[in-house]
């Protein structure tokens, strides 16, 4: 009796060992996120790339030397956004809004690399308080300020606690990102972070890119620079052409690194429950791009797959700023924003149940990483963009323009030549070199997408100009903007001109 006994209780001890054997594994190689309604959430970010630079936007380049597949595929998983804006036509402020889902105005964030105060809410800190892992890799964010600073200044940031990103995340990479051969240690980095996510908790996870941010590829082999189509504002000038060529190569090298994220997620098993963002930073770092507030300098891709919620194939035209993105990713896990955040969900528009109830977008532009005598360092204007126009107000005018990361580049030097040699066309020498600028631009996105005749004090337009003025101006009151209103400015400039 007592030998049967302990066969039984050695044979169920041993089927026990077996069961949980096979709960164990199961457990592990389960999904990062079981319940389907708290989503895992992908925000893939692109560093310096406007549209129309995917070929789903209809890009005959991009099109033509088959560039983007990967991003095409994704794009025809879910909705294409048309009309999506960043806040600012460079990294760090535009970056920093999509956190805090404010305006990098009222965060006080126009200076390049500034980070915001210390008890600005970011959108992640309310998933972390709902139970979200949330992470940060890749291209660097900002949002602490910048990855190399002198060391009285980081002191500074310290003291004033606005360089808390250990506290507020739960993986933190500062990295400089991925170039060149980097791009075969995306999807290791995505791993890597993802392995250290608690079994069956829902995460968040940013990942920036640099491409195709400067220094572009070095090579840009299947591309001829001959054979691509230039937009008619940019001088047709053999160094224009490689500049470009070497910027859609690295639109390539993108497109293959974000095809490897995608591949992850079908191999983890988590494609179906994970949300997936891809949005361009800021404006390309081309002419009349990144810098400015023109439509390259802030009018990016927002491709946006949530499989069972958004219809595959789908596109929108609604108006998207970047500060809301934060709102639309809380409510689509079950949470409100943080008070004070601005953003609008825009969840009903991505469902097809609601349009989102937005007349305007805003855009400022400050102090960039460069001299303060050119406007590619140091430039103050302010947009409003509606369905049709866009109306911008320079602060200072007196200044002739200078592209973005392109001063000391040749395709740059190579315009300044055509101009000394009277090689430059009436409409580029007035587009690059006109000296005062126009204090105020009004252009019909409609008809002139390219942004080339102002029509600022046309008598055609007068009622449309004075809208989108006042609306600037109502909104600069409320982010407590430090720029003079465009009508106080304008008044002081004709006074001045009377008083001569």
């Amino acid at each position: 009796m007592h030998t049967e006994l302990s066969t039984l209780c050695s044979v169920w001890l041993q089927s026990l060992r077996q069961i949980v054997s096979i709960f164990l594994a199961s457990a592990f190689s389960l999904p990062l996120m079981a319940d389907p309604s708290q989503p895992n959430v992908l925000l893939i970010l692109s560093d310096d790339h406007s549209v129309p630079h995917i070929s789903c936007y209809e890009d005959v380049n991009t099109t033509k030397f088959h560039i983007t597949p990967n991003l095409q595929k994704f794009a025809e998983q879910g909705m294409r956004f048309d009309r999506a804006y960043t806040t600012a036509p460079q990294c760090a402020p535009s970056r920093i809004s999509i956190f805090a889902c404010r305006s990098p105005v009222g965060l006080g964030v126009t200076r390049f690399a500034q980070p915001a105060r210390e008890d600005v809410p970011f959108f992640t800190d309310v998933l972390r308080a709902g139970g979200y892992w949330v992470g940060l890799d890749g291209r660097h964010h900002h949002l602490d300020g910048r990855i190399r600073e002198a060391e009285h200044i980081d002191t500074a940031l310290r003291h004033a606690g606005m360089q808390n990103l250990e506290k507020r995340f739960d993986h933190l990479v500062r990295s400089a990102g991925t170039k060149g051969s980097g791009l075969d240690q995306v999807s290791k980095r995505i791993e890597a972070a993802l392995d250290t996510v608690p079994n069956n908790k829902p995460f968040f996870l940013y990942f920036g890119f640099n491409q195709p941010h400067r220094k572009f590829s070095a090579t840009f082999d299947g591309i001829d620079p001959a054979k691509l189509e230039l937009p008619p504002d940019w001088p047709d000038l053999p160094e224009v052409r490689i500049d470009y060529a070497r910027y859609l190569a690295s639109v390539r090298e993108l497109d293959q690194g974000f095809g490897q994220i995608m591949q992850l997620l079908v191999e983890r098993g988590i494609e179906d429950n994970t949300l997936v963002l891809f949005m361009g930073d800021n404006g390309e770092a081309l002419l009349r791009g990144k810098g400015t507030l023109y439509d390259r300098g802030t009018h990016v891709p927002l491709l946006i797959r949530w499989p069972g919620h958004v219809a595959p194939h789908s596109e929108s035209s609604a108006l998207v700023c970047g500060t809301d993105l934060g709102p639309m990713i809380l409510e689509a896990c079950g949470m409100k924003p943080a008070g004070g955040m601005t953003g609008k969900s825009f969840v009903g528009e991505l469902t097809g149940k609601k349009q989102i109830d937005r007349r305007y977008v805003f855009a400022e532009r400050g102090w960039h990483f460069g001299p303060i005598t050119r406007t590619d360092g140091l430039d103050f204007s302010r947009s409003i963009t509606s369905t049709r126009y866009r109306y911008i107000y320079n602060a200072l005018p007196e200044r002739s323009y200078t592209p973005v990361d392109m001063a000391d580049k040749d395709a740059w030097k190579a315009i300044q030549q055509a101009l000394a040699a009277g090689r430059l066309s009436p409409l580029h020498q007035r587009l690059y070199f006109q000296k005062p600028r126009p204090m105020t631009e009004l252009y019909d996105l409609q008809n002139d997408p390219l942004e080339l005749r102002n029509l600022s004090g046309n008598t055609s337009t007068p009622e449309t100009e004075d809208t989108l003025r006042k609306e600037l101006e109502a909104w600069m009151i409320r982010e407590s903007d430090f720029l003079p209103l465009p009508t106080h400015a304008l008044q002081t400039t004709r006074k001045k001109s009377t008083d001569k």
